[in-house]
């Protein structure tokens, strides 16, 4: 809104001012009248997630739908210095307060505006990109707000190993964004675990999981892993079946029976070797 100082008449005002300040003015007079009141700005009301590298859109559109080609789109994050993301005023883009990190990578759908549609298309999205975005529009003043969030995930892996008469088995799962929890299940879907999971963060800020459990001879021998990552709502899970045979221990007899086997094995082709070679000196 502009000021007039006293003293001053409206008409020393420059005429584009002047201008802008005539529509505000009717635009707000008029509205009401028209199209059954100020117009609403509607953005998300839950929280876009998205995946980093990826393109993504920030909603925000009017309500009742006006065309908005002729207003003040400002699209900000009040973290941030400057604040700007993106500044659409007077038919164009006005980018010369808009903050860094966003150059070249947001915009609006132009041809959209008429119908009311003021969301931002933000390209190549990185993690330093979440947060609380504000979508203003200062002609009706009206805002909506719209959170950013990022998801990572990815499937977790199981290896296992012999430990005696039980089994070790070994989940990691890479690349998750936010951090996750990880459980292990039985065949009935009950939760058990050795202890807690180990949890690393890379230097591309995703992070790995991991956990050990060392399991007996069941029933039925049906583990899984699984991740979760709550604010996301995103879960992945492995199976793995062990068979009754992979429990079974071998006898010590049995070991020691290989061992004289192998043994015997190379003084027998030794012997051999040491007789072809004494038939060779017989013969010569």
């Amino acid at each position: 809104m502009f000021h007039v100082k006293e003293g001053q008449s409206p008409q020393t005002l420059p005429p584009c001012v002047l201008s802008e300040m005539v529509f505000h003015i009717l635009f707000l007079l008029l509205l009401p009248h028209c199209c059954g009141g100020v117009p609403q700005v509607i953005g998300s009301f839950q929280p876009i997630v998205a995946n980093i590298g990826d393109d993504v859109i920030l909603p925000c559109h009017l309500k009742p739908a006006l065309n908005a080609a002729t207003q003040t789109v400002e699209w900000t994050r009040q973290d941030l210095e400057p604040r700007f993301v993106y500044l659409w005023r007077s038919g164009e883009e006005l980018l010369g307060d808009q903050h860094p990190s966003y150059v070249r990578r947001t915009s609006l759908f132009i041809n959209e505006l008429k119908n009311g549609n003021v969301s931002l298309k933000l390209s190549r999205v990185k993690l330093s990109d979440r947060g609380t975005y504000r979508c203003f529009l200062p002609n009706i003043d009206r805002d909506a707000n719209v959170e950013l969030l990022f998801g990572s995930v990815s499937s977790p892996d199981i290896s296992l190993s012999k430990v005696s008469d039980k089994v070790s088995l070994d989940c990691r799962s890479v690349g998750w964004f936010p951090e996750p929890e990880l459980l292990w299940l039985d065949s009935e879907g009950k939760e058990f675990s050795d202890g807690p999971t180990e949890t690393h963060r890379g230097p591309d800020g995703l992070f790995t999981v991991s956990s050990r459990v060392t399991v007996e001879k069941r029933e039925s021998n049906i583990f899984t892993c699984r991740v979760h990552q709550r604010n996301i709502n995103q879960t992945r899970e492995t199976h793995i079946q062990i068979s009754v045979d992979f429990f079974e221990t071998s006898s010590p007899v049995v070991y020691i029976s290989i061992i004289v086997v192998l043994v015997l094995g190379v003084v027998c082709a030794a012997a051999f070797v040491f007789w072809k070679w004494r038939q060779n000196q017989i013969k010569g």
